[in-house]
């Protein structure tokens, strides 16, 4: 198999308003937003939105289940300015901030923000980690 991830899709509980939250409030590009799902362009893997119960349903499993989900989604950037930047365009489009951005043990800059439905993503600045353009 190779080593590729081409779409992460999260399971949401309100198609609607987690497609503003990304496409209104973050200015995400939608792809498509036809009523059953949201695809977001993004600069790495694609980013769907989908129905959490229709989602479960798809994967065969039960859709119950919240708190922590051992998983992060993150958002490099290349400063700490623009760390600080993004999680104030977070916040303004409704996300909680649940760790405001500060030096980290490893050398960095993060903080992290909930969407609409919980999902934690970090906003960094990685002094090891190259972004492509």
């Amino acid at each position: 198999m190779d080593p590729r991830i081409s779409i992460v899709t999260l399971g949401v509980e309100d198609l609607e308003e987690s497609t503003a939250f990304y496409r209104d409030g973050l200015g995400w590009p939608a792809e498509e937003t036809d009523g059953d799902i949201a695809v977001f362009e993004t600069a790495g893997p694609t980013l769907a939105l989908y129905p959490r119960e229709a989602l479960a349903e798809d994967a065969a499993v039960p859709p119950e289940g919240d708190g922590f989900r051992g998983l992060t989604l993150a958002h490099n950037v290349e400063s700490k300015a623009a760390v600080d930047g993004a999680l104030d365009d977070a916040r303004a489009a409704g996300a909680d901030i649940v760790k405001p951005a500060g030096e980290t043990d490893w050398g960095g800059y993060s903080g992290y923000f909930a969407d609409p439905d919980g999902f934690l993503w970090e906003v960094a600045r990685n002094p090891d980690f190259e972004i492509d353009p």
